[in-house]
Order: C-alpha cells, then structure tokens, then sequence
C-alpha cells in the first residue's frame, strides 16, 4: 500500500528552489551568456592561487578549529578595525562559516525563534525569506521605493513590534545596488534600540562601491555593536564565490549560540581555504582601489549596453548588479521577458520576481543584469541583445 505521507517538510513547502541558480543551469543549457548568477567569471588574484597551493601543499588538510583557522581570524580581526574603528576579539568575537550563506542561517538559527519576526527590505536577496522560515520565523517585508530605493520611516518604524525579533540590512544591496546612507542607517539603529533589535548585516558588497559612496557598517554605529551581527565573505571581494569562506562578527553573548549551531551545521569551512584567506584579507590598499576602478569600468560597459538597447535601469551605486524596469517593453511578466532572453537572444538574467514577498506589488516589473564578467563576456552579451532591437 502506497503511503500517502506527504514528502516535503511544512518548511521547504514555503519556498521555491533558488531561481538564480536556476537562471545559470537554463544558461547553460540554452548556451546563452550567463549574466544572471553573481559570480565573477575571470580570475581571482593570482597571490591568492599561490596561497592555496601553498596551504595544501603544507597539509592544511584536516579540519581546522570549529570556529575558524586561528590566523584567519586575527587577520579578520585587524581588518576589522582598520574598517570601522571596532575592536573584536578573534578567540570570542569571530566566527568562520561556509559562505556568507551559512553565516546567515546559522546566526537566525541561532537567534531567532518560532514566531519570531524578522524585518526584511524589499527587494531582497532571495536567500532572506527562505532563511526566515527555516528558523520558523516570520519574515515581514518593509519596502523600498524606486528610484532611489528609500525606505518610509514611518513604515519602517510601524514595522517594528513586541514580535520582532531581528532587521537584515543588506549594504550595498542586491538586487538594486543601492548603498544606505548614513542617515538611514542612524534610522534604522534607533528603532533597533528602542526596541531591542538585532541587526544582521550582509556586507558582502562592500568594496564595490561606485561615485564616492560610502559603506557603513551598523556595527560601527553608537550602541549598535552588542545588537549587530556582521556577516561577509571572501566571494565577492576577492573573486571566489565558489570557495565558500564567510564569517559572522558579534559580541561573545551572540557568537557563542551562533558558534554551536555553526558546528552542528557544517562543522567548518574548508581548512586550506581558509589558510589562504589571510593572504585575501592582507591585500594591500592598492587592491580595493583597483577593484573600485575595474569594476566601475565593468558599471560603464553594462550600462551602455542596456542604453543602447533602451532597457531601463537604476543605476547602482555599488554591488555588481544593474536592476531594470521593464514594465514598459511589451512583455507580460518578468518571466515571459528572461524566458525570451535566455530562449531567443541567448543572454540569461534574473526574473525580478525572485526579490519580492508572494504579494508585492509589481513584483514582476524587474529583472537583473549581472556585470561581473569580463570583457568577452559583456561584449558577447552586448551582441546578443543587440537583437532586442530589431
């Protein structure tokens, strides 16, 4: 007799796959440029290939402490400073996770509980709202408006209840490229005191800024470090997404239930992974400027490219990404748009869809054009969609 026991869990019923992921498999198999998934597709800093090479070399093998490789650490600490100002024990402070992906789950698992509340802006990466529901908790969107992608105050501040428990800030943010300002940020710390709010902030992007903005970390803010989780990666900074290498900042009370769910998840990131990662965090000062100027080189192509097909944009003040509107081009949705594109053009995107709650409004009036690519990749892309034209 066939058992008519559901399979999936109450919890993965709430959620769909990853449709960036999905986007760079429909690229491959349509052969289409991949603009879609956010990852570099040139190579990372040589200093950093000699540096793997050495840690395995030297039979960095095994697993390195729970928590994270004790060099990795201090450097993270340093670096840390040199940054924000703040001091962070690396033996209480510092924990090192795979990806910025587990640094996120691990710290709602760890702090966050069934009915709990968390306050997400919208659009968001899509990792957020899953990530809420895994811990059992219960995301609740505050929106950002177009074009600026500015927040309402007082939306935000009615947000905010007996129930809420945490507010993920993402700066600067995927998908819009937007880089909060300080006053915002200010804003934002308030109603985190006042109601004794944890903020969990993903940094990842924080290099890559664009016309003189500025990143600011919430941990830096007045009061906010006890209430401040900071998560970050080596992925984006440094150009290897694929080595899985993040860490969460926090005070010693929130680092230690952090750090157990850690072990419990993944037990840790991979050990000459992470021995490397001191010669990424070591770079000197001359890589972020070049890393500023290269990537604004990479802005200009991907704008141009979309002005010359006349897709509209907002123009991103830092991250990799280029969000459009293409409410006005014809086409009835997100999808019906990125499944012309990917199909007939052979240029993959992201659906906008995938960066909103299930009842936003005009949630399918975007999509994102990725642009950390190099230069054979944006020209063949700008080939392509020199089709949508005709």
């Amino acid at each position: 007799m066939q058992s008519t026991r559901k399979v999936a869990s109450n919890r993965a019923d709430q959620f769909q796959e990853s449709v960036i992921r999905e986007m760079s498999r429909l690229s491959a198999q349509h052969k289409a440029v991949n603009l879609a998934q956010g990852l570099p597709d040139f190579p990372c800093p040589p200093e950093l290939k000699e540096a793997v090479t050495r840690a395995v070399l030297d039979d960095v093998n095994q697993y390195a402490i729970t928590w994270g490789d004790k060099a990795l650490r201090q450097s993270l600490a340093d670096q840390f400073k040199k940054f924000t100002g703040l001091t962070v024990e690396p033996e209480t402070d510092i924990t090192v996770c795979c990806g910025a992906t587990e640094a996120m789950v691990a710290t709602m698992l760890a702090l966050v509980d069934v009915d709990d509340e968390v306050i997400v802006f919208e659009p968001f990466y899509e990792n957020y709202g899953p990530d809420s529901i895994l811990c059992g908790a219960k995301p609740r969107y505050v929106k950002l408006h177009a074009p600026d992608w500015t927040f309402d105050e007082a939306d935000l501040a009615e947000a905010f209840n007996d129930k809420t428990r945490a507010i993920i800030i993402n700066t600067p943010h995927n998908p819009t490229g937007k880089v909060f300002s300080l006053e915002e940020m200010t804003a934002i710390a308030k109603l985190c005191q006042k109601h004794n709010v944890l903020a969990f902030t993903d940094e990842i992007y924080e290099h890559i800024l664009y016309d003189g903005a500025k990143h600011v970390s919430m941990a830096a803010l007045p009061g906010m470090a006890e209430l401040t989780v900071t998560i970050n990666s080596l992925s984006k900074t440094y150009s290897v997404t694929g080595w899985r290498v993040g860490w969460a900042i926090a005070s010693p009370e929130l680092t230690l239930p952090i750090r157990k769910v850690h072990d419990f998840l993944t037990v840790g990131a991979p050990a000459p992974l992470q021995r490397a990662g001191v010669t990424a965090i070591n770079m000197p000062d001359k890589y972020y400027d070049e890393l500023k100027a290269k990537y604004t080189e990479r802005r200009t192509m991907m704008l141009d490219i979309l002005d010359g097909v006349g897709i509209p944009y907002f123009k991103p003040q830092g991250a990799y990404y280029a969000f459009c509107d293409i409410s006005k081009l014809g086409f009835k949705s997100d999808m019906d748009f990125t499944k012309h594109l990917v199909k007939d053009i052979g240029v993959a995107v992201v659906p906008g869809g995938s960066f909103f709650g299930p009842d936003a409004e005009n949630r399918h009036n975007y999509v994102r054009f990725c642009f950390s690519r190099k230069d054979e990749t944006m020209l063949a892309a700008k080939e392509r969609l020199a089709k949508l034209k005709k």
